[in-house]
């Protein structure tokens, strides 16, 4: 599944699952571009140690993703510093919780912004460089919530299920080429948000990590048990490889039987 001389921009990858898909498409023999919020030495660090382990060019590109312009400019800036962009993850997200009546319609904007406008701004972007060397790799990290229903979820909900539509909108677009777009539904993932929640209920009621997770997880996912952000990385990686060239359009569940049910 190599993916040597192929170069890859991973947006939101400074933290949780979009810096274990850069971690997982370096290993492959990408060169990234990572891109995201947080704290710059980190993310410099993050950089660094990319490049030394799997000896790859690793780059990083700054994009506000609830601008147009710079959701836009991503690509390109991405292709400056890079030389090109073969593979596009959207990975970056946000999300508010709350129910519709009292939801902020600023929020609602700003979740839609960065979960479907953003991806919808950077593929139509990407593409051109993609059709002119026939082959690319799209994916959008969309959700379990992109398939099915929730509550106080609304913004990210509508969102989640977008991305999934405009994964196949783009897939019959370029259906006849050597260009591919899926989609990949998580579940619940123990990055640092869900951890957060998970080490708050578990000091709240003084119970181990464990059994904390299981309760927050277990209504939707029957194992009890959070996915890794490693778990849906190593999808990715498949979905970007020459063993994947005619999936088109497929929303993989990647959601400890969340939508099983």
């Amino acid at each position: 599944m190599g993916l040597e001389g192929k170069v890859a921009l991973v947006t939101g990858s400074t933290g949780g699952i979009g810096r274990a898909i850069a971690r997982a498409l370096a290993r492959q023999g990408a060169a990234i571009v990572i891109h995201g919020l947080g704290d710059p030495v980190k993310t410099e660090r993050f950089r660094a140690s990319l490049e030394s382990e799997f000896g790859v060019r690793v780059v990083f590109a700054d994009a506000n993703l609830e601008s147009v312009a710079d959701a836009i400019n991503l690509v390109q800036t991405a292709t400056d510093l890079a030389g090109r962009v073969d593979i596009l993850i959207n990975n970056a997200g946000a999300v508010y919780g709350g129910p519709i009546d009292t939801h902020p319609p600023e929020k609602w904007d700003s979740v839609l912004a960065v979960n479907l406008s953003a991806p919808f701004h950077t593929i139509r972007t990407v593409l051109p460089q993609m059709r002119a060397r026939d082959w690319g790799r799209i994916v959008n990290i969309s959700s379990a919530y992109g398939l099915v229903g929730g509550v106080d979820r609304s913004s990210y909900i509508a969102s989640k299920f977008g991305l999934v539509g405009l994964t196949k909108a783009v897939a019959m677009e370029t259906a006849e080429t050597a260009i591919t777009c899926n989609a990949v539904c998580p579940g619940f993932v123990l990055a640092p948000h869900l951890r957060k929640r998970v080490e708050a209920l578990a000091k709240e009621k003084s119970i181990s990590l464990a059994a904390a997770e299981a309760e927050i997880v277990a209504d939707v996912m029957p194992g009890g048990k959070a996915l890794t952000p490693e778990q849906i990385a190593e999808v990715v990686a498949f979905l970007c490889s020459d063993a994947a060239a005619e999936i088109r359009g497929a929303s993989w569940t990647v959601d400890g039987g969340w939508t099983a049910h």
